[in-house]
């Protein structure tokens, strides 16, 4: 029997529960042509969001373009796969993926790279560099495409934090929006997991994309809907979970939307037939065993006074780091060594700083600290 919960992966169709007002304000976003900013931790479905919002949208007046920048280095590898990605996803035939990339590429020389699936898997490469004026054809490759369809075009580009690691980023990102923001037939949804990274780039008012579109920060799912999606699920194949179960997996996992479905497939996996402390305890154990080696490998280059904080997070401290009390009692250095311990842990993607505190952005790592680290 196939667990009813899905993690890893886009949650689609029946997998997909709660988000109905982010869903239908990005649903809106993308149908009237307004750019969006889409904020969230890793793991808390971006992703299965933009997808459900693309699932909703009118195709025959509406073109989504979905386009991964998470292993771009550069602006080469960025405009590469930004073309790779319009052709690929605005056309259905390979003579039309060929004959689009000449028309709108000839000038850069475009070369075609196949997969094992030469009508489904193929990539590009362009003859050009960064100083390369030929970079504007690409950029305005959307509104170009959105011209030649005759509709409107919605481009997603998920972790575009990424930008902001590139060499030279802010003369690019001066570029790009120097472009994007006339195009009338297309917008752009912006999504990325690094919220300082995200933040930065889009509410600093230094930064070229300052204010570019609809901000939407991405918050948890309620925990009553939680409970009532991992009941029914747990239902749809003849097994059984109390509300109470259910709702001991969103708190234990802190909400986080990928553990909350990985969770409860472990408990459904060790109900027979119905969750009992003995399911519940077996499959906490066997999460936080899967993810040991990735922990041991997160603390590793850690400072001491890094650690002493972690270690003051799983006692419940989230703010106030600087009194005197806390300093002492975790050896923490001096008060003036706090903010670079915790630009140093947000920088890691370890700890989230807000004004209301300090959290883990991993809500089984405390856990696995606590039991094996902090004992």
């Amino acid at each position: 029997m196939i667990t009813p919960f899905v993690y890893g992966k886009e949650a689609t169709g029946e997998y997909f529960t709660d988000r109905e007002e982010e869903t239908a304000r990005l649903v809106g976003n993308f149908s009237h042509g307004i750019n969006t900013i889409l904020i969230s931790p890793r793991r808390m479905g971006k992703t299965s969001l933009v997808t459900k919002a693309a699932s909703m949208v009118d195709k025959s007046e509406i073109l989504i373009v979905y386009v991964d920048v998470f292993m771009c280095r550069d602006e080469v590898d960025f405009c590469n796969k930004l073309s790779t990605e319009l052709i690929k996803q605005t056309s259905t035939k390979f003579e039309e993926w060929l004959a689009m990339g000449r028309k709108f590429l000839s000038s850069l020389s475009p070369k075609f790279s196949f997969g094992t699936d030469p009508m489904n898997d193929f990539s590009i490469s362009l003859n050009f560099d960064t100083s390369n004026p030929e970079v504007d054809k690409i950029l305005d490759m959307p509104q170009k495409i959105a011209n030649e369809k005759g509709k409107h075009v919605v481009v997603c580009i998920d972790e575009f934090q990424q930008i902001g690691e590139f060499r030279d980023s802010v003369r690019f990102q001066k570029i790009m929006r120097s472009h994007w923001q006339h195009h009338q037939d297309v917008s752009y949804c912006m999504f990325g997991s690094k919220r300082h990274m995200m933040i930065e780039l889009f509410q600093n008012t230094s930064m070229p994309f300052y204010k570019f579109g609809d901000m939407i920060i991405l918050s948890k799912i309620p925990e009553d809907k939680w409970v009532s999606f991992i009941m029914e699920r747990f239902e749809s194949t003849g097994k059984k979970i109390s509300a109470d179960y259910a709702s001991q997996i969103v708190r234990t996992v802190d909400g986080n939307s990928a553990y909350v479905q990985q969770l409860a497939s472990l408990v459904w996996l060790a109900s027979n037939p119905e969750a009992d402390d003995h399911a519940m305890e077996m499959a906490l154990d066997l999460l936080i065993s899967q993810n040991s080696a990735l922990y041991e490998k997160t603390i590793t280059d850690l400072t001491p006074c890094q650690m002493a904080y972690l270690e003051a997070m799983t006692q419940g401290v989230t703010t106030g780091f600087s009194r005197s009390e806390i300093l002492k009692k975790y050896r923490l250095g001096t008060s003036s060594n706090i903010k670079y311990i915790q630009r140093a842990l947000s920088e890691k993607e370890i700890v989230d700083i807000t004004r209301e505190g300090s959290s883990f952005l991993d809500p089984i790592l405390p856990i696995w600290l606590k039991q094996r680290i902090f004992k």
